[in-house]
């Protein structure tokens, strides 16, 4: 099998257990991770469906293509062999507008 082969290929490794308000759980060959969303913004805001739209193009990373995040399994497992944070850019809250009531007189 040619290397250009491997390139790509999505494998089922990976699933959700739950999303909250709080983070994400994902499980990963067999291995359950809290992805909170204070060390991990990106998944605060994002849609459902891009949260759930994730591959393993190479053994031991993840990748969200939707939400351009990837993370190495050995940043989960050793968290503090990784201190840099990256920072999310605020997203930019959807305008709802108001109903004045019309006052009679």
């Amino acid at each position: 099998m040619g290397s250009s082969e491997k390139l790509g290929k999505i494998s089922s490794e990976c699933e959700f257990a739950n999303i909250s308000s709080f983070g994400v759980w994902v499980l990963v060959r067999n291995a359950e991770y809290f992805l909170d969303h204070k060390r991990f913004p990106w998944f605060k805001e994002a849609d459902v469906e891009d949260v759930l739209d994730v591959e393993s193009p190479q053994d031991g990373h993840l990748r969200w293509p939707a939400l351009d995040v990837d993370l190495h399994i050995d940043s989960l497992d050793h968290p503090k062999g990784y201190p840099l944070t990256a920072f999310a850019k605020p997203q930019k809250k959807r305008a709802v507008r108001s109903r004045k009531s019309r006052r009679t007189r």
